[in-house]
């Protein structure tokens, strides 16, 4: 276990042993102390900590699609994947807010994360109703997507998912339904808020929309091809799919890192070593076969994604801790690993 361990966290390790340096470097750079190098490390270890709980649900999704991946694309994933993850989703993402609320230029914004982190933290934290619309949606259709599926036999929470399994049948339910809770809960907010977040929700819709429908027609095209062209198809709608996904799930890790830091440097440090151990965690899951391993551990991780879109949505109407989002997604995952367990003592023979 020792050696599996060492396999596949070997590369995590380093890179977070490189980001501490550069974290010590950098307390001490503005501090010039002890105390502000020591401050730099904590504030960089507990939001990685606080990356890993937030995005296990997010490994056990990805190692489900890497899984049905060719080699080159799941490595491109892996590779290029992991500076979308950590320099668009946690870096870009957060200046382009800031641009676009402040009326500032890539260049600018960055300077203002740098110069004036407290403003650089107001305006990303203003934009939070946007970002929950947009992100609660799209996650919200994820996880949707997965149970609502009328050929679907295996079931976790029999009572709830058998009849969201046979509401499959029906065309865009799911896109309905969070247009209804998107409408329900922008009723419940000021005109601009609600709007703001009917705007960012309904993008995020159209987000899936188009991603999905990326790869349905990269399906049909391969079709008409040789095998190679479809191994082509699927590794490249699979790919925007999952950095879409990665991006959404980072968005609550973004907005809740402000409560510990407004300083964008010691952030993106802290949220990159939790992307790269969930990278890492993720590849572990495929190469153990732990989906198929685990019958029910899959669907621990949507309701957890559902779980998480759910938060992010009422969050706009009341203040909800952190540590309450990664605690859900931890108790479901236990939960159905727990249930996963249970059946491979009863019924493993089979």
């Amino acid at each position: 276990m020792l050696a599996v361990l060492r396999r596949h966290f070997t590369g995590a390790l380093i890179f977070t042993l490189l980001c501490l340096i550069g974290g010590a470097a950098y307390g001490w750079q503005e501090n010039h102390s002890v105390e502000g190098v020591i401050e730099v490390l904590w504030i960089v270890g507990v939001l990685a900590v606080l990356e890993i709980s937030l995005s296990f649900d997010n490994a056990v999704v990805n190692a489900s699609v890497l899984g049905e991946m060719e080699a080159v694309w799941r490595k491109r994933f892996l590779t290029w994947g992991m500076v979308i993850a950590v320099f668009g989703a946690r870096v870009a993402f957060p200046l382009a807010i800031v641009g676009i609320g402040a009326g500032l230029g890539p260049v600018e914004a960055l300077r203002l994360s740098l110069t004036q982190p407290a403003e650089y933290e107001r305006i990303v934290s203003g934009a939070h109703i946007g970002i929950a619309g947009f992100g609660g949606a799209f996650l919200a259709l994820v996880g949707l997507g997965f149970f609502l599926d009328d050929e679907k036999d295996i079931h976790w929470l029999g009572w709830v998912e058998r009849r969201l399994s046979s509401l499959g049948g029906i065309h865009a339910v799911g896109i309905a339904f969070v247009l209804a809770v998107l409408l329900l809960i922008a009723r419940q907010l000021p005109e601009h808020d609600g709007f703001v977040l009917l705007s960012a929700g309904i993008l995020g819709i159209v987000t899936f929309v188009a991603v999905e429908g990326v790869g349905h027609w990269l399906e049909s095209r391969a079709a008409a091809r040789a095998v190679a062209g479809v191994a082509v198809r699927a590794g490249l709608g699979s790919f925007l799919y999952l950095n879409v996904l990665d991006t959404s799930f980072s968005l609550d890790g973004v907005i809740g890192a402000f409560a510990l830091s407004n300083n964008m440097v010691v952030i993106a440090l802290g949220l990159s070593i939790g992307a790269i151990f969930v990278r890492s965690l993720t590849v572990l899951l495929i190469e153990r076969g732990a989906l198929s391993e685990y019958r029910y551990l899959e669907h621990g991780a949507f309701w957890a994604i559902i779980a998480l879109s759910v938060i992010m949505l009422a969050g706009t109407l009341m203040e909800i801790p952190d540590v309450l989002t990664g605690l859900i997604g931890a108790v479901l995952i236990a939960a159905s690993l727990g249930w996963s367990l249970r059946y491979r003592r009863k019924f493993g023979a089979e």
